[in-house]
This record gives structure tokens, C-alpha cells and sequence, in this order.
């Protein structure tokens, strides 16, 4: 079993902490490591042979990308960016997933372009640095504050699943 497939069994069991809410094409998650405060994921919810989006049939190509636009809304909103970077890889984990980074300048520190650039610019090893874990405190805000933006996208409890 994959990574993505694994934490999305953790969501069904009702054990992964950074869920946030179900559609209907995926499930929205925070990110384990916030060095950019907000990241979030958006998880396609089979995985299988569609590995890349052109994979995907075309009414369910464009169901997932216009939830996925959507949760981006609601991440910006909840989260104040300036921008929002989306990443949507699959080397790693050859399940659909989409990576959505809030930006705010400076972000990056003194890396890349004078501090400005793509998220992938700032060391890894920096990035995913325990001391970006956010606490049970604040993650417990940042799901709540990400979840009241996606209601006002999509309305409260679309396709039920709000979790704890």
C-alpha cells in the first residue's frame, strides 16, 4: 500500500490527525511539517492506474480540479497567501495528490531569488525540521480555521465525513 492510501485508511478509521474534510473526488489534510503555514493537501481517494490527470475520465478530471481549486480558495482565505504554489508530483507516491502551498514573501528566508521563489528553493532539511510539527493546540486551530473557509466554499458537510 502507498503512503497516500495508508493515511487515507488513518482518515476512515477516524485516526489521522490533520484531516480537515471529505469531497467527494479526495480528502483535504494539513501537512505534517508547517513551514509554510497552511500547507495542505488535497488526496485523490482511489488510487490505481490513474497516476496523472489526463488518466482520469473527463467528468471526474474535472470534478477533482475544480475541488481542488476550491480547497486552494479556502487555504488562501484561511491562511492569509499572497500566492498559492500547487504541486501535483507522484514520483514519490504514484497517487494522485496535490501539494498547496500558501506563500507570503520572505517565506524562504534568504534562499533562492532574494528570498523568493518556488517552495522546493528551501532546504528540505529545513522544511521538514521537527520544529515545524505544529502543535496539538495549533493544529487544532489551523483544521478549524481551514474548515469554516471550506464550508463557505462548498457549505457545510458536503459528502458528511467531518472527523475530529
Amino acid at each position: 500500500m502507498c503512503l497516500i492510501c495508508d493515511r487515507i485508511e488513518m482518515i476512515k478509521r477516524g485516526e489521522n490527525p490533520f484531516f480537515v474534510k471529505e469531497l467527494e473526488t479526495g480528502y483535504v489534510v494539513l501537512g505534517d511539517h508547517q513551514h509554510f503555514p497552511g500547507y495542505a493537501l488535497f488526496l485523490y481517494k482511489r488510487h490505481g492506474d490513474a497516476t496523472e490527470l489526463f488518466h482520469l475520465a473527463p467528468a471526474e478530471r474535472a470534478k477533482f480540479l475544480e475541488e481542488m481549486t476550491l480547497v486552494a480558495q479556502a487555504v488562501s482565505r484561511a491562511f492569509q497567501a499572497e500566492k498559492m504554489n500547487y504541486e501535483l508530483l507522484g514520483m514519490g507516491d504514484a497517487h494522485l495528490h496535490w501539494h498547496l502551498f500558501p506563500r507570503r514573501t520572505g517565506d524562504i528566508g534568504s534562499y533562492g531569488n532574494g528570498g523568493r521563489g518556488p517552495v522546493w528553493w528551501y532546504p528540505m532539511e529545513k522544511m521538514y525540521d521537527d520544529e515545524n510539527r505544529p502543535s496539538p493546540e495549533t493544529l487544532a486551530e489551523m483544521k478549524r480555521a481551514l474548515l469554516s473557509e471550506l464550508d463557505r466554499v462548498f457549505g457545510p458537510m458536503e459528502m458528511g465525513a467531518n472527523r475530529p
